[in-house]
């Protein structure tokens, strides 16, 4: 699979009405860190077999779920299950450690 391109429009039906799992990448493109943990989120993706979302959110582009979140600092990585926040991790962390976000 392939991350999900947020927006504050669609932020509702693909993360918190989501069936499975969504680990969200709250990022900026100014974010030195945040282009650092691009690759690893994109791996992640890409070997999700359907059990977990992966989503980025670009936080100057959607100042609505930014602020609701309280997103103070990027990267910050949230788990979202059944529409709540599980886990949450800030700054740049290994696809080891995102993996043990989501509990897979």
């Amino acid at each position: 699979m392939k991350e999900i391109i947020l927006t504050d429009e669609t932020f509702e039906a693909e993360v918190l009405k989501s069936d499975v799992p969504v680990l969200v990448d709250f990022w900026a493109t100014w974010c030195g860190p945040c282009k650092m943990m691009g690759p690893t989120v994109e791996e992640l993706a890409a070997e999700s077999d359907g059990s977990y979302k992966v989503a980025k959110l670009d936080t100057d582009q959607c100042p609505k779920a930014s602020t609701e979140y309280s997103i103070r600092a990027v990267p910050t990585l949230m788990v979202f299950k059944d529409g709540k926040v599980v886990n949450t991790a800030v700054g740049v962390q290994s696809k080891d450690a995102l993996k043990a976000l989501l509990n897979v």
